[in-house]
């Protein structure tokens, strides 16, 4: 039987990966304390970086439904839980990888869906949620301005075509 230590960190872990958005599994070997200092603060009030122990994160992981990161679960292993923005904790990471070699992203998972590290790189180059949606909101605008002048257009362009074709009328009929 399992001790009650161990079961309230499998419940707690657990806990974690169902109520994260996404979930970074990385390598620290060779990282100082003050690093993953430096590292939890680098990514952000929305995301929880711990060193867990691989067996019980495995089982918590499987006990909240994510399977596919059994094979990440070697050598030492921490997860970065992000609760907000995604891509501002992958953002963190990244940068913190490119200045200390020792951090490895092994892989995670977003939204249930599992990612390979290449992945997360990826998503570490994405804009924010917040620029994201104004560009989609400049993008509707600039729209709504397209077809307001369509709109408008029409109606100008059928008096235009009204007038030319009464002022070819007059003169037809001043010829004849």
């Amino acid at each position: 039987m399992a001790r009650p230590d161990k079961a309230a960190a499998v419940a707690e872990l657990a806990e974690q990966f169902r109520s994260s958005n996404a979930a970074v599994l990385t390598e620290y070997r060779g990282l100082t304390v003050a690093q993953l200092k430096q590292l939890r603060r680098s990514l952000g009030e929305n995301a929880q970086y711990a060193v867990v122990k691989n067996t019980l994160t495995k089982i918590a992981a499987n006990e909240a439904g994510i399977n596919t990161l059994d094979d990440q679960f070697n050598g030492p292993t921490a997860v970065a839980f992000i609760t907000g923005d995604p891509v501002e904790s992958a953002k963190g990471l990244r940068d913190f990888a490119k200045d200390n070699p020792n951090l490895i992203i092994k892989g995670g998972v977003l939204d249930g869906k599992a990612l390979s590290a290449d992945e997360i790189k990826k998503l570490a180059d994405l804009e924010s949620r917040e620029v994201l949606l104004s560009k989609l909101a400049g993008a509707f605008k600039g729209k709504q301005s397209q077809a307001a002048s369509l709109f408008q257009a029409l109606p100008s362009k059928f008096v235009r075509t009204a007038e030319a074709l009464r002022v070819k009328l007059a003169e037809q009929g001043g010829a004849e």
